[in-house]
């Protein structure tokens, strides 16, 4: 059989890095009898695929009507990053003994690198394959997922901790007679907001007409735009539901003011940044329910979701998921050095690719002293598989071919903006 197992161990517990990070880790081979290799090859790859299938009628030349399906694509790499822990491209055989064996790598990620994504139509994914070059017979690729998260920092935006009024109102006809309006006001204290915390909405309805009023919905979505560029350029459009509640009914002439709440899960940063397929937004859509042939009110308000959240917020309840030997742990932290073959160290010994410092980023430190590190929780948007387009019969997924990235996640106590002279 020759090849028993392979393993990739990355020095993160959650497999999780920030864009300009070092990934290091190790790969262990085990044979349960010798094996023939010219080298053993790393890769590390970034990249962005959409694709999706568009079908038309075509009238043939002899007058016929066939259906014509067009497969659309888009794709956009980040790095690609490639070497041998064994061996060379010219090397010769090299027998390797039963047992285990095991070969360090180190990765320099680039600073600029979008959030890892996964949706209906496309991809940000970041992997890693090792490939037994073996002379006159198939490579053996193994080929495993992580997630690289691009910060992005809610206090550098001003306009996200402002207090959003959506005022929805209209008046109704009823046989030649004008009702009085039927008002509905949403009011939530930011629009700047973190996986894990809470979104306290504030609905006051004064119902004044003779209309009855059954409910007032919310739902926060998920907008998502994918683009194509073989062998034409398309977009298309996913609105995902991400929670929802409804508050309701008033009746006509009655007044009622509610206050709710909504958890924000595990989700990828606003916009994607550095992205040019796939565009990601967020937003609180809002709609008034009312009886009888009238036309229902809608409206939205915008959510930017962010990975460091506003500062000056209560002191948050830990999380207790984390593994125990890294309980308080952030990813932001793990060692970044030494740098990839691909980016040597600096003449001071220095690695050439220091991942940004937690301290100043995700609110570990003196720039943000109340906000812990954030867990790093797997969203429950997962790809069934990793195999790309690249990938042959003969990869091997490693793990049960899945993956789902992680997004950090924090939880508060109080989830409103802190006060505007903070």
């Amino acid at each position: 059989m020759g090849l028993k197992g392979c393993e990739v161990q990355l020095d993160n517990p959650w497999n999780t890095y920030y864009a300009g990070q070092t990934v290091n880790g190790q790969v262990k081979f085990t044979f349960d009898s010798p094996k023939k290799v010219r080298g053993i090859i790393i890769r590390f790859l970034g990249e962005a695929n959409t694709e999706w299938s568009e079908e038309k009628s075509v009238t043939t030349s002899e007058g016929k009507t066939e259906n014509e399906v067009t497969q659309l694509k888009g794709h956009e790499e980040y790095f690609k990053i490639q070497y041998y822990l064994l061996g060379g491209k010219n090397s010769s055989e090299t027998e390797l003994p039963p047992g285990t064996h095991t070969y360090p790598f180190t990765c320099a990620l680039p600073p600029n690198l979008p959030s890892s994504f996964e949706g209906e139509f496309g991809h940000v994914r970041y992997t890693i394959k090792v490939t037994l070059d073996r002379p006159w017979k198939f490579d053996q690729d193994m080929k495993m997922a992580f997630t690289v998260i691009a910060p992005v920092d809610l206090n550098l935006n001003p306009r996200v901790k402002e207090p959003f009024r959506l005022e929805l109102e209209k008046s109704f006809c009823c046989f030649c007679c004008r009702s009085g309006p039927l008002a509905v006001i949403t009011n939530i204290p930011q629009t700047g907001f973190v996986s894990g915390q809470v979104l306290p909405i504030t609905c006051e309805v004064d119902n004044t007409s003779n209309v009855n009023l059954t409910a007032v919905k919310f739902e926060l979505r998920k907008l998502v735009t994918f683009h194509t560029n073989q062998p034409r350029s398309e977009k298309r459009e996913s609105k995902v539901i991400i929670a929802n509640l409804s508050v309701g009914p008033v009746n006509g002439g009655e007044s009622r003011t509610f206050t709710q709440q909504m958890e924000i899960p595990a989700l990828p940063p606003t916009n994607l940044l550095n992205c040019g397929i796939i565009a990601l937004d967020y937003d609180l859509h809002v709609e008034c329910e009312v009886s009888g042939p009238h036309r229902n009110l809608t409206g939205k308000v915008p959510i930017t979701l962010g990975t460091i959240p506003l500062a000056g917020v209560r002191p948050p309840t830990q999380f207790t998921d984390a593994p125990s030997a890294v309980q308080s742990e952030d990813p932001s932290l793990a060692p970044t050095q030494p740098v990839s073959p691909a980016s040597p160290p600096g003449g001071d010994g220095v690695g050439g690719a220091l991942g940004w410092n937690v301290a100043d980023s995700t609110g570990g430190g003196s720039l943000y002293p109340n906000i812990p590190p954030p867990q790093f929780v797997e969203t429950q948007y997962r790809a069934p598989t990793i195999a790309g387009r690249d990938d042959s019969e003969h990869t091997q997924m490693i793990g049960d071919g899945a993956f789902a990235p992680r997004y950090p996640t924090f939880q508060f106590n109080n989830a409103t903006a802190p006060p505007a002279n903070q």
